[in-house]
């Protein structure tokens, strides 16, 4: 994947968790690049609760990230 990702600089926290979420998918392709594989495994996740909780918790880490590196969008208006 090319440069997809050119900065984690985002005009608001709405922007800041989508681009968390992205890059939580974009882990994933990256790690599993077979899609088919991907959307073999999906079901299995999809129902599991601790599964659920811990894709949760790679967001958050992300979003953790991308909002200390805005400052927490403390020049917002």
């Amino acid at each position: 994947m090319a440069d997809w990702l050119p900065s984690l600089m985002t005009a608001t926290p709405q922007e800041g968790y989508d681009l968390a979420v992205k890059m939580a998918r974009v882990a994933i392709k990256m790690t599993q690049p077979d899609a088919e594989v991907r959307d073999r495994l999906r079901p299995g996740y999809a129902e599991d609760a601790d599964a659920l909780i811990a894709s949760s918790q790679v967001v958050a880490t992300h979003f953790a990230t991308i909002a200390a590196a805005n400052d927490y969008w403390k020049d917002m208006s």
